[in-house]
């Protein structure tokens, strides 16, 4: 051949250069082409703010081995790519670099700020996007976006007024969480609960009119202060009688009443819960049953306001203990019990997130979820694994509003505009003149932004050109599937499906891909605090591409967690080795110009293609089923174990021999040609990189494997009796090699062989294919009849189904040799026997040593004992 691949495989030498001509060839991009079938992936897209790490590399891998399956297939692929501009995240690094330079954000002002912002996200912004690179993402970054661009945000203006205007949008008091740091409303994806040391006070609270109490227990007791009720469960025979009769609030002396209401736990804590609508969600949805006061007690900072008479000013924990002082001075406070909890922590700043209600921006969930729900229960969604239907359907059926507004100034600014003079609210796509009410023109935006996740709900349409009915839109939307975590199921995926209905009228994908995390190697969530991440990109450094992707979907099912493990990562370089070692060798002996298909195959030819035929239908129907895993280890295995372990060893006389019989040499050498560009096709979509390097170096009928035909069965290849006889051979030299390993005969010393078969079919097989594995049982003759005449007695046999392998005991074995070898063992094992046996009948080391110790040896002279039987036996057979 005129080209050859590099003695030794180097993915620092090819990965960078083959992504450059993939992309400077236009193989990722996609234009509308009414001939073909599209396929489309919208790409969870990653903050601005981000550094690759083992979730992306994941998920992104998942959506690439799809993206470059469904390409090689023949669809129109589109895997459409983009960043998000992640508001809080993004303004948290940019006001922390400020005051790293002593600038204050208010001082600064909301103009400069944003200037700021945009230098930043154009410094920073593109970093994950060559980090994807690295990974071998062939997405269409010619159609890149990001959620703040000219398109994008017109989208999310368009669906806000349309939203408003049709009454789902609305501007009310309910409660959020609040980041008392960032000083903003946070949504729940935003929230992280870690279990954390805490405390039950219990508390009694004087029932008016009485000198007795009622017993609540709190892990926060600074909200006391905004209690408007005690619940206590309608169906508690201890609290029948004290349900409409009014407690006294200690600390506050505010009279407040004790209700019935189901959502208490009777055999939780004491059964009477303190009812703080403010400051609990749900708490807030038993006070919007039995309409009870709202009471805010805490500022934005958490300290206590106005309502907390003389905690007023106290941060919320220094109350707390000021509280919990002048309970016990009253004699109200009971015990203080440990309790391990829940608690809900700001994952940006890693503050306590404290609910509130607040005047926010929502949405009214309840009509919207509806198609939604509709959609999994008719079919037009599907999620795999299929038991995440679950956790779909309970979010979605005890769906609240969504709080969609954040007090931030990095965002799409909410499109609510004020007058001053009248109060009059108007939400307008375009900024307004004057006000429509009384015609003042003394107007102001509402300074909030939208959550993040308002934009990223409308991604898988807005990124094609909606809300104008752009060719994009039309051709590519709905997309296909969607690859993400399990946990950002209720957060995005779910938006996106209530939103695509919505505006579009349509699910905005047909299936969910759930994927699980990548954990540490003992199986911990990979995180800043435990310091055990992992950086992909030290990975790709050390062992390329390919070995990371390989190891990222080796064993992973979907829905499920994997553990990410260095050994795992050396497994798969090794054997991107032994494909590419294989792959020189077949170049080696390949002649120049093309090879006709042979006239005539022979046994092991069959095999081989047959084999290939059934992995290539099987590894098929396993990605379409979306089982990554089962596929690639099924070309894993074929790869390895079939191709080169099996087939290259076989056809080797035949290489070497050429000159005896070229026809044959040529068929070996046709069809591991043909086998080997095969099987790279199957492995392209997991290992990119290796594959188009050694694809564009055996052939040159086509320009990239990128482009180039996935494989299908071919029913002249269906060879099944062929399989079944090679089959035959394998188990006989499986059972040869067993044999000798036993016996320890080294591989140098070849043995006669005579295999022995009644059946004449079977007979004709191993005489038939001898030449192709004389040479892997290590054999300088073999002999195939059909009974056992003239074969020693003292042949060593080996039975498989259908036949009866025999080797010449002597021409095995050095007789005399293995004598001496034997008696060497006898007489070392007799002394371990001997020492063994001193050792525990000595009472001092059975009284004194660790017991363990002494059960050590007690196996150990088992060990010997049972060796040493065995050695006796093989010397009484040899003598």
């Amino acid at each position: 051949m005129a080209k050859e691949l590099e003695k030794t495989y180097d993915p620092k030498a090819i990965e960078d250069r083959l992504y450059e001509t993939w992309e400077k060839n236009k193989y990722f991009h996609a234009e509308v082409d009414r001939s073909k079938k599209p396929f489309t992936i919208v790409m969870p897209p990653p903050n601005i703010t981000g550094q690759l790490h083992m979730g992306h590399a994941l998920d992104n891998t998942l959506q690439d081995i799809l993206i470059r399956y469904k390409r090689m297939q023949g669809y129109n692929a589109l895997w459409q790519p983009g960043t998000d501009h992640a508001s809080i995240a993004t303004e948290v690094k940019i006001t922390k670099a400020l005051k790293d330079q002593g600038i204050d954000k208010n001082e600064l002002g909301r103009e400069k700020f944003l200037e700021r912002a945009w230098e930043w996200k154009k410094e920073y912004g593109g970093r994950i996007v060559s980090q994807l690179k690295k990974l071998g993402s062939s997405a269409d970054w010619d159609r890149e976006r990001f959620t703040m661009d000219e398109g994008c945000s017109k989208a999310v203006t368009e669906v806000f007024v349309n939203f408003y205007e049709q009454g789902y949008i609305y501007k009310g008091s309910r409660i959020i969480n609040w980041c008392p740091v960032c000083q903003t409303s946070i949504s729940d994806a935003e929230v992280e609960h870690e279990n954390q040391h805490g405390h039950f006070w219990h508390i009694n609270y004087p029932i008016e009119g009485s000198d007795k109490c009622i017993e609540i227990a709190t892990t926060r007791p600074e909200t006391l202060l905004g209690d408007t009720a005690v619940a206590v469960h309608p169906d508690d025979e201890r609290y029948k009688d004290l349900v409409g009769k009014m407690v006294i609030l200690p600390l506050v002396g505010r009279k407040i009443p004790i209700i019935a209401d189901s959502y208490v736990d009777m055999e939780f804590g004491t059964g009477a819960v303190k009812i703080t609508p403010a400051h609990d969600p749900n708490d807030f949805e038993v006070g919007v049953r039995h309409d009870l006061p709202i009471i805010n007690v805490m500022n934005d900072d958490a300290t206590i306001n106005e309502n907390g008479g003389k905690y007023q000013g106290m941060d919320r924990y220094e109350a707390r203990k000021a509280m919990v002082k002048d309970l016990e001075e009253l004699g109200l406070l009971i015990k203080v019990e440990d309790h391990e909890h829940n608690v809900g922590i700001h994952d940006r700043c890693s503050t306590t997130v404290e609910p509130m209600v607040k005047q926010q921006w929502f949405v009214k969930m309840e009509e919207l979820a509806k198609p939604a729900i509709n959609a999994l229960k008719t079919g037009e969604l599907k999620f795999v694994p299929e038991n995440f239907d679950k956790t779909y359907l309970h979010w979605l059926e005890g769906i609240r509003d969504w709080c969609i507004s954040r007090q931030l100034w990095w965002g799409h600014r909410i499109p609510a505009y004020y007058c001053k003079d009248c109060g009059e609210i108007i939400v307008s796509k375009e900024a307004p003149n004057k006000c429509p009410k009384c015609g003042s023109s003394n107007l102001y935006q509402d300074e909030d932004t939208l959550d993040t996740w308002f934009s990223s709900a409308l991604w898988p349409f807005s990124t094609l050109g909606w809300p104008e009915n752009t060719e994009d839109y039309d051709y590519f939307y709905p997309t296909d599937v969607l690859v993400t975590g399990y946990d950002i199921i209720f957060f995005w995926v779910i938006r996106m499906v209530f939103s695509g209905y919505a505006h579009t009228k349509k699910a905005p994908f047909n299936t969910v891909l759930i994927h699980g995390l990548v954990r540490d190697d003992q199986g911990r969530k990979m995180s800043k605090s435990l310091g055990n991440g992992i950086d992909p990109l030290e990975v790709i450094d050390k062992y390329g591409a390919d070995a990371l992707r390989l190891t990222l979907v080796t064993g992973n099912a979907p829905g499920n967690d994997m553990r990410f493990y260095w050994k795992q990562v050396e497994a798969s370089r090794n054997f991107a080795n032994k494909v590419w070692n294989a792959s020189r060798f077949i170049m080696m002996n390949l002649p120049e110009g093309k090879i006709d298909e042979p006239k005539e195959l022979k046994l092991e030819d069959k095999w081989i293609l047959s084999r290939l035929n059934t992995v290539t239908k099987e590894v098929t129907e396993n990605m379409d089923k979306f089982e990554l895993g089962i596929a690639v280890s099924k070309v894993y295995d074929f790869i390895w174990e079939e191709y080169c372990d099996w087939y290259i060893e076989a056809v080797k006389y035949r290489l070497y021999h050429k000159d005896e019989d070229e026809e044959s040499a040529m068929a070996a050498l046709w069809t591991l040609k043909k086998v080997l560009i095969e099987a790279l096709k199957l492995l392209h979509p997991y290992m990119p990189f290796i594959t188009e390097e050694i694809f564009c170096t055996i052939q040159d009928e086509e320009k990239s494997i990128m482009i180039s035909k996935w494989p299908e069965f071919e029913e002249k290849f269906d060879f099944k009796e062929e399989e079944k006889g090679f089959e035959e051979i394998k188990e006989a030299v499986k059972g040869v090699r067993n044999i000798r390993t036993q016996m320890n005969v080294p591989p140098s010393k070849k043995a006669k062989v005579y295999i022995v078969s009644s059946d004449e079919k079977i007979r004709n097989v191993f005489e038939n294919a001898k030449f192709s594995y004389m040479g892997l049982i290590m054999s300088n003759e073999i002999i195939i009849q059909d009974s056992k005449e003239g074969i020693a007695d003292n042949a060593v046999s080996v039975v498989i189904p259908n036949a009866v392998i025999y080797m010449p005991f002597e021409e095995l074995v050095d007789i005399e040799k293995e004598i001496e070898r034997l008696k060497k063992e006898e007489e070392r094992l007799n002394k371990e026997i001997k020492r063994s046996n001193g050792m525990l009948s000595n009472e001092k080391f059975v009284t004194k040593a660790a017991p363990a110790k002494v059960e050590e040896e007690r196996e150990k002279l088992a060990k010997y004992e049972k060796m040493l039987e065995q050695v006796k036996e093989r010397l009484s057979q040899l003598q």
